[in-house]
């Protein structure tokens, strides 16, 4: 029925879900709209104009089926099968088999994203004969780490894009859930479109099963997507929900909903936070400015791979860090935590669980007595 799968006794932190009490919308203001023959009929192929328009220039903007979707759809337009593309690491490890299914091969940016490295990484590539196309991140409350890409990081990012004919892909679904401030500006933004295209979804904010998301691009990267077969076909992607949420949008109701949703990760966010620090006591826990999750270092000597099997016995999981590098060999002392889909008290006692797995882990590891 649903793809999260409740494991009696086990408090979940791997699963990046909403809350399921979170996901009820008022039905009065879940979008007001009269689903009269024009959203119940074929949209247009980029999607409904209100929409659109709530989004940013209609003639820069496609409605996907969510950002996996819209990723999806980028490779098939931007990309042949044996391109390189570029993957920060760590970063949302389900992009992974995304990019994998077109073919491209996945290859690690340089740490931190630094230009003159990332510079001579493009390339070297090229003087092999290779085409690097794409780089895909997660620069605004990023999947694991909850971080975000520094302004003039996000700058000098661009500017190498320009320079060496590279496309950013960027992955912004996070941005809505800031807790501590506004969120730092779009690379979108920043370069006013091109060389960026961004995906944005309304999974996080609203419901994952609505399936809508949209990508921002430059125009004739959205002719390209309304020229494909199965949208043109179709009728765009997802209308009736499309003009739905316009509605919504418009009427003000999504404004509102936002602001509770975030409200409530915020008591989330910091229930997590406050706990692990009360129990795993000097383990730095840095807590995220947005997002849903907390990238948690293990002490010296502990591994996520030795960590788990010990966490599921005392009943609490997560997700270890080496699955968001994608060739698994980074990682090795992190754990991603979600703070989305438990409540507060849930959280706390996941916690506690997590920290005696911790200790019970570090003390059995050998030369420990």
């Amino acid at each position: 029925m649903i793809q999260f799968e409740h494991r009696p006794g086990i408090l979940d932190l791997s699963w990046g879900h909403p809350r399921p009490d979170l996901l009820r919308v008022r039905a009065g203001a879940a979008g007001g709209a009269d689903l009269d023959g024009r959203a119940l009929t074929s949209g247009a192929p980029a999607g409904p104009e209100p929409l659109l328009a709530s989004l940013g220039d209609p003639g820069r903007t496609f409605v996907t089926g969510g950002a996996s979707h819209g990723l999806a759809l980028l490779t098939q337009v931007l990309a042949e099968p044996g391109d390189v593309v570029l993957v920060d690491s760590p970063t949302y490890h389900l992009a992974f088999p995304i990019l994998a299914d077109r073919g491209l091969e996945l290859v690690h940016t340089v740490p931190g994203l630094d230009p003159i490295p990332l510079t001579a990484q493009i390339q070297h590539f090229r003087k092999v004969g290779k085409r690097v196309r794409l780089l895909y991140l997660v620069p605004t409350f990023g999947n694991p780490t909850g971080a975000s890409l520094p302004g003039r990081r996000r700058r000098e990012l661009i500017e190498v894009a320009r320079r060496e004919g590279l496309t950013i892909v960027e992955d912004d679904t996070y941005r809505e859930l800031a807790y501590d401030g506004p969120a730092p500006p779009a690379l979108w933004e920043m370069a006013g479109g091109d060389p960026v295209i961004r995906l944005g979804s309304f999974a996080k904010t609203v419901a994952p099963g609505l399936r809508l998301g949209w990508i921002n691009a430059e125009p004739e990267i959205v002719r390209r997507l309304t020229g494909l077969g199965y949208v043109h076909s179709g009728g765009g992607v997802n209308h009736t929900t499309a003009v739905t949420m316009a509605a919504f949008r418009s009427g003000g109701g999504y404004a509102s909903h936002v602001e509770r949703v975030r409200r409530a990760y915020r008591t989330q966010r910091n229930a997590l936070v406050d706990a692990l620090r009360k129990h795993l006591g000097d383990l730095a826990v840095p807590p995220p400015a947005g997002g849903w999750f907390v990238w948690l270092p293990l002490p010296a000597g502990v591994t996520a791979t030795a960590l788990l099997p010990r966490a599921e016995e005392l009943g609490v999981s997560f997700v270890p860090g080496t699955r968001f590098w994608a060739d698994g060999f980074g990682g090795a002392g992190r754990i991603r935590l979600s703070f989305s889909h438990l409540s507060a008290n849930d959280l706390e006692a996941a916690a506690e669980r997590l920290a005696a797995a911790i200790t019970s882990t570090a003390q059995s590891r050998p030369g420990r007595r």
